[in-house]
């Protein structure tokens, strides 16, 4: 049989290491350790990473408007630096995509057609005019027109009933003109309840708010421009409430505004609240300056705007487990370079640990015990993060002494999110029983890193707390089992575990035999069919359930029937491309982040399972690692490059890359790796 065909014994993983046939070890020490050089030189003067998030020209677009409905002369430069940028990173087909290496959206060339508008020609920058002519044909290619009805009525197509994006994007266009005359152009934009923010905030599940939990901002500021511009009939008693509630309303904006003065640390939440306010009479509200502030401060030198300012948070977690991760436990050389990185990355502990939230979080409402995405004041405290960061605490402790010191960190992480759970055993992102819109749901991969979270600090954790996780988990199995999406019989689109059924836009025909995989919120893929992901999904739920021992083949976990490990193994395997690496669906063009994410998960399945497999399951799993680490050694060229690819969800089809994932998953992958093919 020739060598990397199948899967070692356990006998055979004791063996001392050779080559594999297809990969040199060799080649593939070198970049891990170029990679791994690199990543560590990312970390800023305090010792943690910031990363880079990309330019957005929906982030430009929002800002500039913002900015020139506050004070068009004061900011003329930065206003026409944005427009220059706008106009120099438009698409060759005239639209425009969040980021420059995006697909045309209508959402975002909607909003950089209607910011070029504003200046009705009486800008110097350069082919301004061209790019609106070329933005009209692409608009009117997908819409059908520019008359502002049929642009009303596609916005709000693309988003349905969740109004956290479509409102702010109508009232963009309203303000730009684009939408028609004032009281007109006003009337397209819909009504959202802003009076609800007066209720107690406990109440904002319960009376399901058309916007989701962190766009609260957002339907203050934007429900009363909407309503000065274009209120409801004298006899309507809502012109009544709404008049009257104002007042008490008024002041909330600047109660939830961060020291910072951008919401969520966030250009485009924080230019709709400034621009909705300037453009109702409203420029001198208290939050207006530090917004204002925000957003000169957050302008990049090439005139553009990020989505955020950072995800220092994320990403100083997301590095942490790829350097310290790994299953080679009790092995003499990885032990010794484990012990070295921990010393090193000490301030990372430390920093960490600071950035644990301490009181109830004035956003969102948050109990104490949470992490936020950034160290910066505008984070609000979610579940991803705080799993992420329970785990690199896990990973950073290496004495006793220093696991001590943690332990009450992490208690305080693991009972926020048990807190957080769902009636339906999943784990939101930001708030409990927020059910309505899809960004407030449980989501699969939140649920599989928080069991993560849990599993890293189970046997540390106080008796009570380890019976709640126990609970927990059983819930939290039973929630991942029936979250899988399917394809319809007829091969022409998906059914979601809700019962949503999406329609393919292309007559292309799905494979009746791929029935079971996660689709991950904050994750997608532009390519695919319906700029979903399953194969980043599928692959961060079996990470996470790998981490937490929770995919035992047959039988069942505490009564709740196992996830069969081996059926999504072999469909991860089936979505392999041609050339060895993954996108986010067959067929689609392979990206470093998914490959990696891909290639990590397989190589720790066939670490801790492989051996009691069947034989024609290891050799496929185990020459897709194989195939997929050389397409990762070729497309980094050996850990000096990495391209990233626009994977990441800001919102709904709302695209973002950032620096510092293709390097954090590429590590964890070609480590991974190594563990399996150095004992082939």
């Amino acid at each position: 049989m020739a060598r990397g065909c199948f899967f070692p014994t356990t006998s055979a993983l004791s063996a001392a290491p050779t080559s594999s046939s297809k990969v040199s070890l060799f080649e593939l020490d070198a970049a891990i350790a170029s990679t791994r050089s690199y990543l560590l030189s990312l970390r800023n003067a305090q010792g943690h990473w910031e990363g880079y998030l990309s330019s957005s020209a929906l982030s430009t677009a929002t800002a500039i408007v913002a900015l020139r409905q506050v004070d068009a002369a004061k900011h003329e430069l930065v206003i026409a630096r944005g427009a220059a940028w706008l106009v120099k990173n438009q698409n060759e087909d005239g639209g425009w995509g969040d980021t420059t290496l995006s697909k045309s959206n209508l959402s975002t060339t909607l909003l950089c057609w209607s910011a070029l508008r504003m200046f009705d020609g009486q800008s110097d920058i350069a082919n301004e005019g061209v790019a609106i002519d070329r933005a009209n044909h692409w608009i009117a290619s997908q819409v059908g027109s520019l008359d502002p009805e049929d642009i009303t009525e596609a916005v709000v197509a693309r988003y349905g009933k969740d109004k956290t994006f479509s409102v702010p994007i109508l009232m963009l266009c309203a303000i730009c003109g684009t939408l028609g005359e004032d009281h007109e152009a006003w009337s397209k934009v819909l009504p959202l309840p802003f009076e609800l923010a007066a209720l107690p905030r406990s109440w904002f599940g319960a009376v399901g708010l058309p916007v989701v939990s962190y766009a609260l901002p957002a339907l203050i500021a934007i429900g009363h421009a909407r309503f000065v511009h274009a209120p409801p009939g004298k006899w309507n008693p809502l012109r009544l409430i709404r008049g009257a509630l104002w007042g008490r309303i008024y002041p909330m904006l600047k109660t939830l505004q961060p020291s910072s003065g951008g919401y969520l640390e966030a250009t485009p939440l924080t230019s709709f609240v400034t621009m909705a306010l300037a453009s109702s009479g409203d420029k001198d509200h208290p939050c207006v300056p530090a917004a204002v502030e925000f957003l000169l401060k957050s302008e990049r030198e090439d005139g553009s705007w990020p989505i955020d300012t950072n995800l220092a948070t994320w990403g100083t977690t997301l590095a942490t487990k790829a350097l310290l991760g790994g299953d080679s436990e009790g092995e003499a050389e990885q032990e010794t370079e484990r012990a070295t990185l921990r010393k090193e990355l000490r301030p990372v502990r430390e920093w960490l640990l600071k950035q644990q939230y301490r009181e109830v979080h004035p956003f969102t409402n948050a109990a104490p015990g949470g992490w936020a995405w950034t160290d910066l004041p505008g984070g609000v405290p979610d579940a991803d993060d705080t799993s992420g960061a329970v785990v690199a605490l896990a990973y950073l402790c290496e004495t006793d002494e220093e696991r001590r010191e943690a332990l009450p960190a992490a208690e305080a992480g693991i009972t926020w999110l048990l807190d957080l759970q769902n009636r339906d055993g999943g784990m939101p992102t930001f708030c409990r029983g927020w059910g309505t819109l899809p960004f407030d749901r449980s989501t699969p991969e939140i649920m599989a890193h928080a069991l993560r979270g849990w599993a890293a600090w189970e046997p540390y954790v106080n008796e009570a707390l380890r019976e709640r996780m126990r609970g927990a988990k059983t819930r939290a199995l039973a929630y991942l089992s029936k979250m899988r999406w399917r394809v319809w019989k007829s091969g022409t689109g998906y059914v979601s575990p809700y019962g949503d059924q999406v329609m393919l836009k292309t007559k292309q025909r799905l494979r009746l035999g791929s029935l079971h995989w996660w689709q991950p919120l904050w994750f997608g893929n532009e390519h695919t069919p319906v700029e979903n992901n399953p194969v980043f999904g599928t692959a961060l739920v079996l990470m996470g359930l790998l981490h937490a021992d929770l995919t035992l083949e047959g039988g069942s976990v505490w009564g709740v029937p196992s996830i069969s490990l081996q059926m999504h193994l072999r469909w991860l395997v089936e979505q392999q491309g041609d050339d060895g690496g993954w996108g986010g669906d067959k067929g689609v063009v392979p990206s470093v982040e998914e490959t990696s994410v891909v290639v990590h998960v397989l190589s720790l399945t066939l670490q801790r399972m492989g051996a009691t497999w069947e034989h024609e399951v290891r050799a496929n799993a185990l020459g897709a690692v194989e195939r997929g680490v050389t397409w990762l050694l070729k497309k980094t060229r050996n850990g000096a490059e990495f391209p990233s690819a626009p994977i990441g969800l800001y919102f709904a089809r709302l695209w973002y890359h950032e620096m510092i994932y293709p390097v954090v998953w590429s590590l964890g992958a070609l480590r991974a790796a190594r563990e399996v093919l150095s004992r082939v």
